[in-house]
């Protein structure tokens, strides 16, 4: 009995051993095997209210992930299908009737089609909304659209529009609400029940200013992402956020404007860690205000263009990330590539056109005129600390002429908000990148809209051709001659650049960063406001 009791303990010890070592094994395994959850961060609220139609406080980033279009913008500015599989173009360039994919789902279960995708371009360009997307030239074309049957959608077009695909494939206005998530009297300029869509994600949790978590959606008609699960924290402060990421709580840092240059300048030297820089996505710009009391004077514009040393900027701030820009738009965006005259660093010059301008230097060096300072308000959004670093150089470097700079840091909805009713002389721009630049940025400059986030309209009504210049920009946007619509483009450019409007500053590139070895799939998508949620996954 007693060595048939010995016998069973070491049966069961064997047993113990045994059943352990798969577990070992795994363990060995480890590194190979992939987790379901990335952590990423951003300096502001992330979610929103999620609506697919709305601007702020709903963000690109997570309208990307939870809502899709009739077609995307892909790799090298191809257009590529999304909810339209294929789609046929009228030989008057009027007529769009697109081929709906079937057996597309919303992430509640319901069907896709095209009555669903009437009832979104129904609330989107009711009479009651239109204007709040008269920002993009397709509002204004758009002539008439219908179901044709269940999986065939048309558009038809007042005249030929060239960019109505891109149109189409921006994030926002134009993507698909289900329609249990639209309010009970059908307008979604009001609030959305619930953000349902049939993009690749379905959010889960939200606490507001806090984080959001999206899971996948499994009614997602396309290829699966990679991981199962994204969370994105709301991080306003840059050093937070590094502190975060550095202690294990964020998983990815991507994006442009969320840590300062200098961090991720010690991390691309720390091999712990894994850094990328993208192509340039768009241009960061000081935009001035044409209407300001100080500003309206060209002279004085062109001395604040003379002021600003790039390539001191594009070394000392941004470390040579970010290339030192001389125009409005890179030379690779279509139709902008046109000489103009450059606003070289020179001191001299500009001290020469301020004492021209009559305002010339008092006893305490500054600069003031009619018995009044040179005072110029330049506002930034308190998130983004590259603006603010832009802003402090820019303040320190005029002041050595006679310029007092006043910076203010602002919320980013009060920031737009202040921008409209232009109480500003000098603030941050930017151009909005694919699949926007050239022609969506130009357009917003010609329409007083407010819901672009261009404050361009209200900026260049000091302008002696504003109404010139905007007749142009409607123009050259259906104009099917290529030689017509260069010189269209060509006296725009021009004439912005003569005046003085911006003072181009960089092109912006995007960052990435994360651990080495704790990621991959982390590539740059190739729309700025598009994160690489889809490929990234995080090796354990």
């Amino acid at each position: 009995m007693k060595n048939s009791f010995k016998t069973i303990i070491v049966m069961l010890m064997m047993g113990l051993i045994f059943a352990c070592q798969p577990k070992q094994k795994d363990a060995a395994k480890g590194k190979t095997e992939k987790s379901g959850k990335i952590t990423l961060a951003f300096n502001q609220e992330p979610t929103g209210n999620l609506n697919p139609h709305e601007y702020l406080p709903s963000q690109f980033i997570t309208q990307d992930m939870v809502y899709d279009g009739l077609v995307s913008y892909g790799e090298n500015g191809k257009i590529k299908p999304m909810l339209a599989e294929s789609w046929d173009i009228s030989k008057d360039g009027k007529t769009y009737t697109f081929k709906l994919r079937k057996n597309v789902k919303f992430s509640d279960g319901s069907d896709f089609n095209a009555k669903n995708v009437v009832k979104n371009f129904d609330t989107v360009f009711s009479k009651e909304n239109k204007s709040n997307h008269s920002w993009f030239a397709f509002t204004n074309h758009l002539k008439s659209y219908r179901a044709i049957d269940d999986y065939t959608f048309e558009i038809v077009l007042d005249t030929a529009y060239t960019a109505t695909l891109y149109d189409l494939a921006m994030i926002r206005p134009i993507r698909f609400l289900g329609d249990a998530g639209f309010p009970d009297n059908g307008d979604t300029s009001k609030g959305i029940k619930k953000p349902i869509g049939t993009g690749a994600w379905v959010l889960k949790e939200h606490k507001n200013n806090e984080y959001s978590v999206f899971v996948r959606n499994e009614y997602y008609w396309g290829e699966k992402p990679a991981a199962s699960e994204v969370v994105i924290k709301a991080i306003p402060d840059s050093e937070t956020l590094a502190l975060q990421f550095e202690s294990g709580d964020i998983d990815l840092i991507y994006g442009n404007g969320l840590i300062s240059l200098d961090r991720f300048e010690t991390y691309r030297q720390d091999k712990k860690y894994t850094t990328a820089t993208s192509e340039p996505m768009s241009t960061r710009m000081i935009l001035l205000n044409t209407t300001s009391p100080i500003l309206k004077d060209l002279k004085v514009r062109q001395a604040l263009s003379h002021a600003v040393d790039k390539q001191s900027i594009a070394k000392n701030i941004f470390g040579g990330i970010e290339k030192p820009a001389d125009t409005i738009f890179a030379p690779n965006v279509p139709h902008t590539n046109v000489e103009v005259t450059k606003y070289n660093f020179d001191l001299a010059k500009a001290q020469a056109l301020l004492d021209e301008a009559g305002w010339k230097k008092g006893a305490d060096g500054m600069r003031e005129k009619d018995g009044k300072k040179m005072i110029l308000s330049f506002p930034y959004i308190s998130s983004k600390v590259t603006d603010k670093n832009v802003g402090e150089y820019i303040q320190g470097e005029w002041k050595k002429i006679g310029i007092q700079v006043d910076l203010k840091a602002m919320e980013e909805k009060a920031y737009w908000e202040n921008a409209t009713t232009k109480n500003y002389d000098l603030m941050s721009d930017y151009s909005w990148g694919a699949p926007w630049d050239p022609h969506a940025y130009l357009t917003a400059m010609a329409d007083d809209s407010v819901n672009g986030t261009n404050p361009a309209y209200a900026a260049q009504l000091g302008l002696p051709m504003k109404a010139e210049l905007d007749k142009t920009i409607r123009a050259l946007l259906i104009e099917p001659d290529q030689t017509k619509l260069n010189e269209m483009y060509k006296y725009v450019l021009t004439t912005l650049q003569e005046q003085a409007v911006y003072i181009p500053i960089s092109y912006q590139a995007l960052l990435s960063v994360y651990r080495t070895g704790e990621l991959e799939g982390v590539k740059f998508m190739p729309e700025e406001n598009r994160l690489p949620v889809w490929t990234t996954v995080k090796v354990k």
